[in-house]
């Protein structure tokens, strides 16, 4: 074999160690075996919490918020519900359209659709709204930078998507529209919806919906866990019973290792 066919073949033995820094498809339960997740559930939550914070920076700043809070908000002010509050019974509900699309929720799904409105009252209680005008502009841009960075560590988390990701995956899925188009249609709906109830929509909605995108896109690299491939892990249980072959030849012998 010529050095390029070896070197070909090295290359290829390579790639199947090389841990998946792409996200991964995986179902519920491959997404728990899949590897790292003690590192992985600390990124989930870290991400979530910080979720949390950026939707309570929103509301403080009172410039706008994006689509699906402008609908929480509106709903605040025809329910008992605190924001947090209703963040998590919309998430419970938007949870339940899954069973329709047949989509099966990770254990970040749900982690999701609770801790998010956990974090956000907790900011609330400690963040009052600022009086200065510039002041409630720099809230309202740290509260866009720390949801794209939320947004990038709890999808790297690798541990499900959020309740409402996963209605737009799983509509996309099943109508056969695109996914800019789902998610478009869904967004101007709890908008104007929210709109209708009172919620606050301003100058915040307009820079969220031009922002998030691209901010998503340039953290969510920094924040995929790395998992590792079957065929990385299939090689590594093979090497381990290698390595335990020649102690128990020795030992079946009667002998001592040399």
């Amino acid at each position: 074999m010529s050095s390029t066919g070896r070197m070909s073949s090295t290359d290829r033995t390579s790639t199947t160690r090389t841990p998946r820094r792409t996200l991964a498809t995986l179902g519920p339960i491959e997404q728990l075996r899949a590897g790292r997740l003690p590192r992985r559930l600390v990124q989930l939550f870290v991400g979530l919490t910080l979720y949390g914070i950026s939707l309570g920076m929103f509301v403080r700043a009172e410039l706008g918020l994006d689509p699906w809070d402008v609908l929480h908000v509106g709903l605040t002010h025809h329910t008992p519900l605190t924001f947090g509050q209703v963040v998590i019974a919309a998430g419970i509900a938007v949870l339940l359209l899954w069973w329709p699309l047949r989509q099966l929720p990770g254990l970040g799904t749900v982690a999701n659709a609770v801790w998010i409105g956990v974090a956000a009252d907790a900011t609330l209680a400690l963040l009052d709204r600022p009086d200065a005008l510039a002041t409630r502009f720099a809230l309202l841009i740290g509260a866009v930078l720390v949801n794209g960075v939320a947004t990038g560590m709890y999808i790297g988390a690798q541990l499900g998507p959020g309740p409402r990701d996963g209605l737009m995956t799983g509509l996309a899925r099943r109508t056969g529209w695109s996914i800019r188009l789902v998610r478009t249609s869904i967004e101007v709906t709890v908008l104007a919806l929210g709109w209708l109830l009172g919620g606050t929509v301003g100058l915040g909605t307009v820079l969220y919906a031009v922002a998030i995108g691209p901010l998503a896109q340039l953290f969510l690299p920094f924040f995929v866990v790395e998992l590792p491939t079957p065929d990385s892990r299939a090689d590594q249980a093979g090497k381990q019973a290698q390595d335990a072959q020649p102690a128990t030849s020795c030992t079946e012998r009667g002998g001592l290792p040399t």
